[in-house]
């Protein structure tokens, strides 16, 4: 990637700096994250463009409040109204120190909190981090300090019951005694959020994090549950909400592939676990069949795939193209761009 091509990134973060993590219509701002995907997909021209038709949508960032108090962080977990504090928290945290060690220490602490607003807050975290990797700016640091924020201030932990009698299996095996929750008993109220609270009413759900053996090689455990959750969105993804649910099942586990290489075993450990809580939580809220055992090539090409996302215009279709070639290159499996040409057709194109 050329200079020029560094500076769009760069220029594109300056233009939405000043923004939230929330958007008018109350979605998530994925304003950031989506100008990141397009640059690794190599669309700088379509940067400005889709900022230009964001932007109707974006609101400020919340003025900073009370500072968070270092020694009591959790008080301030969770809290919406809090984002701008947790900006400014992370930024003092990144001037304090390298980002490197900043995310490590913080992904190990917001790990068990890792669904939160529907994972976009990890995802974020996952595409600022894939930048500064990169190329450290002012920028990019700035960017990583408002997607930690984001992630803290919708921080979200999942029912969990361990149980020392848990089976250790391989995720596909595990995943295979995942519950789906009866249409009866979900608690959908028009949000994904929502339905992940609705676990707590559903106890069969708990001891899902302990199921899957995610020890060994964070690597290779990562490339198993990318191919799982891009299966369950080829079996499940049916019209534009379960597209969105199940897109965040894959873009959200892509996301911890970047966090992985910059974190310790143990915190690699622990996300890893929770990604995998996350994945299965969408499961069973909106879940309806088993992953995908077969699933038939599509007959696009990446080059045609990007195209068609970048035309498409929809932020969820354009991170999605993007996770599923980055994964797909690492280790080729039909299922990523049969999920990201699915939704293409499944999502509505943007205006």
């Amino acid at each position: 990637m050329g200079k020029a091509e560094h500076d769009s990134l760069d220029q594109a973060l300056a233009a939405l700096a000043g923004f939230g993590p929330d958007l008018a219509n109350g979605n998530t701002n994925h304003a950031p994250m989506a100008v990141e995907a397009l640059c690794e997909l190599g669309r700088h021209d379509a940067v400005f463009p889709f900022i230009e038709r964001y932007r109707a949508e974006l609101l400020p960032m919340p003025s900073a409040r009370e500072r968070i108090d270092p020694a009591n962080w959790r008080a301030a977990l969770a809290k919406p109204e809090r984002a701008g504090d947790w900006s400014a928290f992370f930024a003092e945290e990144l001037a304090e120190a390298p980002w490197r060690d900043v995310l490590d220490r913080w992904a190990g602490r917001l790990a068990p909190g890792l669904s939160a607003a529907a994972t976009h807050g990890v995802i974020r975290v996952g595409h600022a981090v894939r930048s500064l990797d990169a190329r450290e700016s002012r920028e990019r640091v700035r960017e990583l300090a408002d997607a930690l924020g984001s992630w803290a201030c919708t921080y979200q932990e999942l029912p969990t019951a361990r149980s020392a009698e848990a089976p250790a299996l391989g995720p596909a095996e595990a995943f295979a005694r995942v519950p789906i929750c009866p249409p009866e008993r979900r608690r959908f109220r028009g949000s994904i959020v929502s339905a992940l609270e609705g676990l707590d009413d559903f106890p069969e759900f708990a001891p899902v994090i302990g199921w899957a053996d995610l020890s060994g090689d964070g690597g290779e455990r990562l490339a198993e549950l990318t191919r799982l959750f891009a299966r369950v969105y080829v079996s499940n993804a049916h019209d534009v909400l379960t597209s969105i649910v199940f897109i965040h099942g894959i873009t959200s586990a892509t996301a911890l592939g970047h966090l992985l290489p910059h974190l310790s075993d143990a915190n690699a450990g622990a996300v890893l676990r929770y990604g995998w809580q996350a994945g299965c939580a969408l499961y069973t809220a909106f879940g309806r069949a088993a992953p995908a055992r077969e699933v038939e090539p599509t007959r696009l090409g990446a080059a045609e795939l990007v195209d068609r996302a970048v035309a498409h215009g929809d932020e969820h279709a354009i991170k999605l193209a993007e996770a599923c070639l980055t994964r797909n290159a690492l280790a080729p499996d039909p299922a990523y761009l049969a999920a990201a040409e699915s939704a293409l057709r499944l999502l509505p194109a943007a205006r």
